[in-house]
């Protein structure tokens, strides 16, 4: 683990990302996070990348870096990994691409005492036709004013945490929850790598601990944008070998959206109620490259 600086106080929360490439996304997020308003707060960056991320000298709050290997990305795994390296007992999971509101650490940390839950946060949208320079120059509100909701995640009001009981609404891009919650739960099983399935395995271990999930208003992130398809078809394997992982643990499937879009585009067999799923073909590269999405469009 490399320490940037390490002031020998414990911080209020431990603002945890991981990185691969991105890195002037990294910029952007190191650049709100200058802006909080909780200044007790360190940044620990799970890098899974062979050389480790550009973090400027003289930041306000403490940075830590830890390496994790794989090739396909160990997202699970590096997670448990800058868990595990915090020093505060308050975890506050951060997307790489995510440029936090200056309440954001401050929300967090005050709402999870209030609540006893694990938070999630708002994440609203920036399209790719916002200029690169401006997300380290514009200030947030300006930014925020160009960003867009996301169609299925709520709009939340009043300053008090809300109640949400569904637990896989759980949102990887920004949640916190304190280390003992994250403990109980086991962490996340690292046995998922590439992408998707661990957020929704963590969320119902997180219930199978009889932890519940709320909403925390005010602790917004803007979502910067990056190239993405939609449907997945470039992360086909994936999904696939991570939804067959879910369903044996849990003996239900994650991911039915996508696995569902891949029945009607005749690649896979397969019914909410099958035991396996049966590949009948793999996607075209023209198929995977119809479904990039442009920069106007900015969820992922």
């Amino acid at each position: 683990m490399v320490d940037m600086q390490d002031s020998g106080h414990t911080p209020k929360a431990s603002v945890l990302t991981l990185v691969r490439g991105r890195q002037a996304h990294l910029d952007a997020l190191v650049e709100g996070l200058q802006k909080q308003t909780e200044p007790e707060f360190e940044l620990v960056i799970a890098s899974m990348q062979p050389e480790p991320p550009r973090v400027r000298s003289g930041l306000p709050f403490p940075v830590s870096i830890v390496t994790i290997p794989g090739d396909k990305l160990p997202l699970a795994a590096a997670r448990n990994a800058a868990a595990k390296a915090a020093r505060s007992d308050r975890l506050v999971f951060l997307d790489v691409d995510c440029i936090p509101s200056p309440g954001l650490v401050r929300q967090y940390v005050r709402q999870l005492g209030d609540s006893g839950r694990c938070l999630l946060g708002e994440v609203r949208y920036l399209p790719g036709t916002v200029p690169a320079c401006q997300l380290t120059s514009a200030t947030f509100a300006d930014l925020a004013a160009r960003a867009l909701r996301h169609p299925a995640r709520p709009a939340l009001h009043g300053n008090a945490w809300i109640d949400e009981p569904e637990h896989r609404a759980l949102w990887g891009l920004s949640f916190a929850l304190s280390r003992q919650q994250y403990l109980a739960a086991g962490g996340m099983d690292e046995r998922y790598v590439g992408y998707g399935g661990e957020e929704t395995d963590f969320a119902e271990r997180l219930a199978a601990s009889g932890i519940r999930l709320a909403w925390c208003p005010h602790a917004l992130a803007l979502h910067q944008y990056h190239p993405v398809y939609t449907p997945p078809l470039d992360r086909f394997d994936d999904i696939l070998d991570n939804a067959t992982r879910f369903h044996g643990t849990w003996g239900s499937w994650c991911m039915e959206y996508w696995l569902d879009y891949f029945v009607r585009h005749g690649l896979i067999r397969w019914t909410p109620g099958a035991e396996q799923i049966e590949i009948l073909r793999r996607p075209t590269p023209g198929e995977i490259e119809a479904c990039r999405q442009t920069p106007e469009v900015a969820f992922a």
